[in-house]
Parts: structure tokens; sequence; C-alpha cells
């Protein structure tokens, strides 16, 4: 019974939890605030947003064609419309349930591809790894740049607060992390098992990314995904005029958030378009437009998966069927 709850909380609360952030986003702006963003919507060049969408499709085929690196090898070389189909279907599912496209891709390859489950969703974590280096990469490369207005505005203080947080990052957390690594290693404590079991999975991870023989292009393609990623993001910015001369500061930043509200909510249901506008106020863009800049970006992306991850779930069977 406990079980159950837990599945259907972890499955709920995160929609719920978007869905209340769409209401109360809503419920706090006017009639004219709405207007505004209605007409930043109807005003809007969408050749930007089509781009933007062009640059999330290569994203994903990059992201497929990578995938065939980690299993290659294994001894298996799985058609690459497979593996398309499959990540699409992925990012489908994860709207839905956090976490089950992860599992629906590994169980896909299994079933057209006859490659094992485990092996399967074990280059799925290697992937996983590589992306999270890469996101803290770009967190970092965000807090270097803006480290005075982002600790501003945590801390409500000027460049005392950035010098205090350069250290803390630099220096403190670094020097933290190793003496909890020291403590967690020796430790025989249940919890400190499952933690260094996790952190240990990864530690595997880099080293299965950096022992494969095509390791320059995996790291290649992943660094080209999180840089349409990027790109994805820095081209809405030219649909809206307010948001147009954004310093290149400023798009890292707001896809840095962005980013991190995905991890909140199915999608960045609610998340999305709050986090976003919040980042763009700092640099001086009027709400009501970062509002519309969040809601233009997060709508394109979702209608893209859905399209694509629909496309593929309807065209996977007929294309094997064919196939055979």
């Amino acid at each position: 019974m406990i079980q159950k709850l837990k599945k259907i909380s972890f499955i709920t609360l995160p929609i719920a939890l978007g869905v209340f952030l769409i209401w109360y986003s809503l419920s706090k702006l006017s009639q004219s605030d709405i207007q505004s963003i209605k007409t930043s919507f109807k005003t809007a060049n969408y050749w930007w947003v089509l781009l933007s969408l062009f640059f999330g499709a290569l994203s994903h085929l990059s992201r497929a064609y990578r995938w065939q690196f980690l299993l290659e090898p294994l001894g298996y070389k799985p058609k690459l419309a497979n593996s398309i189909m499959s990540v699409l279907i992925a990012y489908l599912l994860n709207l839905a349930i956090p976490r089950s496209g992860e599992v629906a891709r590994a169980a896909s390859i299994k079933k057209y591809e006859n490659i094992p489950f485990k092996k399967a969703f074990g280059t799925i974590v290697a992937e996983r790894v590589a992306d999270v280096i890469m996101l803290f990469g770009i967190i970092g490369v965000a807090f270097f740049l803006q480290t005075e207005l982002i600790s501003s505005y945590i801390f409500k203080d000027g460049e005392k607060s950035s010098i205090y947080s350069k250290i803390l990052i630099f220096v403190v957390f670094p020097v933290i992390a190793f003496v909890a690594y020291t403590f967690l290693k020796k430790s025989k404590n249940g919890i400190a098992i499952k933690i260094m079991s996790f952190v240990n999975d990864l530690l595997d991870g880099v080293k299965s990314i950096f022992n494969m023989k095509k390791k320059w292009k995996f790291i290649f393609h992943t660094i080209f995904i999180w840089v349409m990623y990027v790109l994805m993001f820095y081209s809405v910015t030219f649909a809206l005029p307010e948001t147009t001369n954004l310093p290149f500061p400023a798009i890292i930043v707001g896809f840095v958030v962005g980013g991190l509200s995905m991890a909140l909510t199915n999608g960045g249901l609610g998340t999305y378009p709050v986090f976003v506008a919040s980042a763009l106020i700092l640099y001086n863009v009027e709400d009501n437009p970062a509002r519309a800049f969040g809601w233009i970006m997060w709508t394109a992306q979702t209608i893209m998966v859905i399209i694509f991850g629909g496309l593929s779930f309807l065209l996977l069977p007929i294309y094997n069927k064919y196939q055979k």
C-alpha cells in the first residue's frame, strides 16, 4: 500500500505542483498584464521559434547517434532510425511520468534490436553522467560570469556577497565534498552505502566514456548537444523586441535557470516560464515580455516533443514491421 502511494505521489505531485504554479502565476496578473502577454504572443517573430526547434531537432538526432558509440563496444549496432525514435519516445513519456522515458527507451531498443534491457539502460546511465557534467559546467560558467548579479539576487548584497560566493563555490564546497567523500567511503551506515553506490556508479560511467574506442566522437556529440540546447534558448530571444539585445551572460543564466526548473515538474510544467522570466527580469526585461518569452519557449519545446514523440510512438512498430 505504501509503495503504491509512493508511486502515485511520484507521478501526481510534480504535475500538481506545475498546475498550481500556473494558476498562482496567472492569478497574480491583472487584465492589462494578460493583454500585454497576449500581444507579445501575437507579435512574436515565430521564424526564430522555428529556428529554435530546428536546433532542438539536431540535438535529438545527435543524442540518438551518440548512443551508438556506447552500444557498439557491447557488440550491438542498432538501426539509427530505431535509436532516434526510441529517444523521442523517451522525451514524450518524461512529460507524463518523470524518468519513465529512460526505461521506455531501453525497453524499445530491447524489443526491436534484441539488446538486453540492463545493458541498454546502463548505456543511458552513462549518457546521463556526461550530461550532468555538462550541466554543472554550464552552471559554473553562469556563476563565474555573473557572480555579483546572482549573489546580490540571492543574498541581497553587493560586491561582498560576490567575493564570499566565489570562495564558497570554488574553495569551501570542493573541500567539503572531499571530506564527505572520504567519510562516506569508510562508513558502514546504510544511507552512506547507498550514497557511495550512487557516486561510484557516476564514476564508473565517466570511466566507461573515456575507455570507449570512439570517446572523442562521443565527447564531440555531448558538447554539440548542449550547444544546440543553448542555441534553442538564444534564438527565441530574437522573437521579441524586448529580449533581442540580451547580453551573453543573460542567455547562459536564463538557460541554466530554465534547465534546473525542468527537474521540479514534468517537462518544466508551470516552473519553466516562471523561472526563466525571473532570470530575464534581472537584466531589466519588463515583467510581461519576460513572462511571454518563458511561455513561448516552453510551449514550443513541449509541442515539438509531443509531435515528434507521438509520431515515433506510432511509426516505430510500423517501421520495424516493414524492415522484417
